[in-house]
């Protein structure tokens, strides 16, 4: 019951790559999958006018298939803990499967260690998916390739983690990273140092770490949706001492200031680049 109250929140929570959206060159796709293990589907044309697409922390893995007719690949990408760039080809037409934040693919080859800040060939980590590799480069067409992997996906399921970290996972949701270890201990009934372990073998990462992820992705969300936000009261919001604090966290993990942040995002229309199937 407590798994499926996790995948129930992470398939609601629908991360948020901005400068992805904002480096196409034309409309971004999206399509939000069934499965609750997937957060969604997306396809997009990298711009040629775009110097640099940045990835900031989502707590997500991604399986990215460049579509180019000459040199197509697909790589895995594990969460980056900070704004890094995302190295797209200009010109090339991206595919992309974005996982549920903290779940990974049970048909990696890989742990998901080895997956955070890193980007692995598919092929490599996964040679059971050579087969949909070569359907979906070969596919033009978005809703195709959506369901090209949804088809694979089905006989798949995602990597299993422990009740405890699982517990820790939901609880971090819940309060948008703005948690204590020490909250988690006195929930559970488990020492700080035992959910550590746990949770690091699970998820490849603390729960420090995944807490502010979560937190850098709760107010980018926010910022994104909400018209007349302050960043005194988002701060306030998501336990930052002070505002100053929050300014600073959030241009670490996600490049820019808040204001700086929202003026790109209006000056280049965030939202009508967005087309959703």
């Amino acid at each position: 019951m407590l798994k499926d109250s996790v995948y129930d929140r992470v398939s609601g929570i629908h991360s948020k790559q901005p400068w992805f959206v904002l480096g196409a060159a034309r409309d971004f796709l999206l399509y939000h999958s069934d499965i609750p293990e997937i957060s969604h589907f997306y396809s997009f044309e990298a711009d040629p006018y775009t110097e640099q697409v940045l990835a900031i922390p989502d707590g997500c893995v991604d399986i990215l298939f460049d579509c180019d007719e000459c040199r197509p690949t697909a790589k895995v990408c594990g969460t980056t803990l900070e704004a890094t760039n995302a190295e797209f080809i200009h010109n090339h037409r991206y595919f992309g499967v974005r996982f549920a934040p903290g779940l990974t693919p049970d048909f990696l080859q890989a742990s998901a260690n080895e997956l955070i800040e890193h980007q692995l060939n598919l092929l490599d980590v996964a040679p059971i998916a050579s087969i949909i590799f070569e359907q979906i480069i070969r596919c033009s067409v978005f809703a195709d390739q959506v369901a090209i992997f949804e088809k694979f996906y089905a006989n798949q399921c995602a990597r299993k983690s422990s009740k405890l970290t699982l517990f820790a996972v939901n609880e971090i949701f819940v309060h948008k990273g703005n948690i204590q270890i020490q909250d988690l201990a006195e929930s559970t009934g488990c020492s700080t140092r035992t959910i550590q372990r746990q949770f690091l073998a699970d998820m490849g990462m603390s729960p420090k770490a995944f807490s502010r992820i979560i937190r850098c992705q709760s107010a980018v969300y926010d910022l994104n949706h909400s018209k007349n936000v302050t960043f005194a009261d988002l701060a306030f919001d998501l336990g930052f001492s002070d505002q100053s604090h929050f300014l600073r966290e959030f241009k670490k993990l996600v490049s820019v200031t808040p204001l700086d942040y929202l003026h790109r995002v209006k000056q280049e229309a965030y939202v009508a680049r967005l087309r959703y199937f």
